[in-house]
């Protein structure tokens, strides 16, 4: 090919080009913004760990308003664990509700939260389970830090988390 046979000047294509390449830096670039900021917020790598984060608040929310059954059923990722009750021997829903009411980490009955922080532990590359810093609070106590497991296979709520988060 010389150039007096060059192909004509396309300027269509030209443009899409443009488009495809601009299009693809800043899907690049927002990538690895949101991946930092993920990271450095504390809810882990591109925000992969706001489902746990969303199941803690949720088991608190329900301990707050004492609706112990559904608190259980988070807990134990068993939405139907009143049929099959026998499977739960270990922890029964009598120990957990004593547990988390005068028993409870902060002291009392749980009447506040805040989910604070995430982060990702474990064995192998993405981690076992997530620890999830959580600020509770009982009436008329200081409020305190509790750190839950939220075990990556079967989705169940562990207190306490194997480590406690530094923050």
């Amino acid at each position: 090919m010389t150039l007096l046979n060059a192909p004509a000047y396309d300027a269509h294509k030209e443009k899409l080009k443009n488009v495809l390449l601009i299009g693809s830096l800043a899907t690049v670039v927002l990538l690895v913004l949101l991946t930092l900021v993920g990271f450095l917020l504390g809810h882990g790598w591109l925000f992969t760990n706001l489902p746990a984060e969303h199941t803690v608040n949720q088991f608190f929310v329900d301990l707050e308003a004492k609706d112990f059954d559904k608190a259980y059923a988070i807990y134990t990722h068993d939405a139907d664990w009143k049929q099959h009750a026998d499977q739960h021997k270990d922890y029964p829903i009598d120990r957990f509700t004593e547990d988390w009411t005068y028993q409870s980490p902060v002291g009392g009955p749980i009447v506040s939260h805040h989910v604070d922080i995430s982060k990702t532990d474990g064995s192998g590359t993405f981690g076992t389970g997530i620890i999830v810093a959580v600020r509770a609070k009982a009436d008329g106590k200081p409020e305190k830090k509790i750190f839950m497991w939220y075990q990556k296979s079967d989705h169940t709520l562990t207190e306490p988390a194997p480590h406690i988060l530094e923050y």
